[in-house]
């Protein structure tokens, strides 16, 4: 079983890392003016944000393909706008507005794009990954060349049902990628007090699945990460693990605290491993862009962000009869 570090990571383009830096930057600005939302109340419910995590999803949407699928879990909408879901409808659902990706229905977890082979943000912890890996299995059956990314957190790792779901996907050779979004703290209990294993990926080995640690806050890692698992499971040998050691500077949500840290620990993550403030760093000291190239695509970031709130705010509030649509039977049974 080829368990194995990173690979070295390849020299980038000037384009790949301006590209990479928006898309960093426009889930950041988003999640941001959630938080704003939600603290004025447009936002009720949970909302559990990406603040910090950027460079995972980013990262491995640029190693994706046209036709690929995502699963992940309630903290989606970085996933989301990584995979090109517009702003608008996005946090239009965030507010429970008629013009939200499920019409209102949804919320903060629960959002769907068959467009954008986006197949949910999932509530129930782990939920996704028995789900990611059926749909992989479709990809099996119709030997469409396509893989599943399928995301999960350190704390969902420890369920029993992720283990079911990597001995089906390696006995079937299906080709899903196992994400592990390794933010240290799941919902507020350290990796060190809640997991055995140092490496979460290893557990792979059980099931002879190949698989890698990956440092999160460095998208281009990410990116080269992300080839490898791709072409593993694109050439037909089965699933790959990747266990991304990220961060989340934020509470679990929006509701969380967090006090189970040092405000000192995050401040020293935030000033010296922030995956956007590398790739600004590279991009200047490379001279690719210049201050005011860098400041002018935030200002385009934050007008898209805003059009997204306003478009929130805007949007009508779900009528009655949508309590009726897309559902699985829509008669009531006649009595016999």
């Amino acid at each position: 079983m080829a368990a194995r570090k990173a690979a070295k990571k390849p020299n980038v383009s000037a384009e790949e890392l301006t590209a990479y830096y928006k898309d960093m930057l426009l889930i950041r600005r988003f999640e941001e003016k959630a938080g704003q939302l939600y603290g004025m109340g447009l936002i009720g419910g949970f909302c559990h944000l990406y603040i910090g995590q950027e460079a995972v999803v980013v990262g491995l949407e640029a190693a994706a393909e046209e036709g690929d699928k995502r699963i992940t879990s309630y903290r989606d909408h970085g996933h989301m706008l990584a995979c090109g879901m517009d702003p608008n409808g996005v946090m239009a659902e965030l507010t429970g507005r008629e013009g939200g990706y499920s019409k209102g229905k949804g919320g903060s977890m629960h959002m769907f794009s068959k467009e954008k082979h986006f197949y949910g943000g999932h509530g129930i912890v782990a939920a996704q990954v028995p789900l990611g890996a059926g749909l992989a299995f479709a990809d099996k059956y119709l030997d469409n060349k396509r893989v599943t990314f399928t995301y999960f957190g350190d704390g969902a790792a420890n369920q029993g049902q992720v283990y079911e779901a990597f001995n089906m996907a390696a006995l079937w050779d299906l080709p899903c990628i196992f994400v592990i979004e390794n933010n240290q703290y799941a919902m507020g209990t350290s990796q060190q007090r809640s997991t055995s294993s140092d490496e979460i990926y290893e557990r792979g080995r059980a099931f002879g699945i190949p698989g890698e640690a990956v440092d999160g806050m460095d998208v281009i890692a990410v990116k080269a990460a992300g080839d490898t698992a791709v072409a593993h499971c694109r050439s037909g040998k089965g699933p790959y693990i990747l266990e991304i050691k990220t961060y989340r500077y934020r509470g679990h949500s929006m509701s969380d605290p967090a006090k189970y840290r040092t405000r000192e620990e995050v401040q020293k993550m935030r000033d010296e491993r922030d995956p956007i403030e590398q790739v600004r760093s590279m991009l200047l000291t490379g001279k690719h862009a210049t201050e005011d190239d860098l400041k002018a695509i935030d200002k385009e970031i934050k007008a898209i962000v805003n059009e997204s709130a306003e478009f929130a705010k805007t949007s009508p509030e779900p009528d009655l009869k949508e309590l009726w649509t897309d559902i699985y039977a829509t008669e009531v049974p006649q009595e016999a």
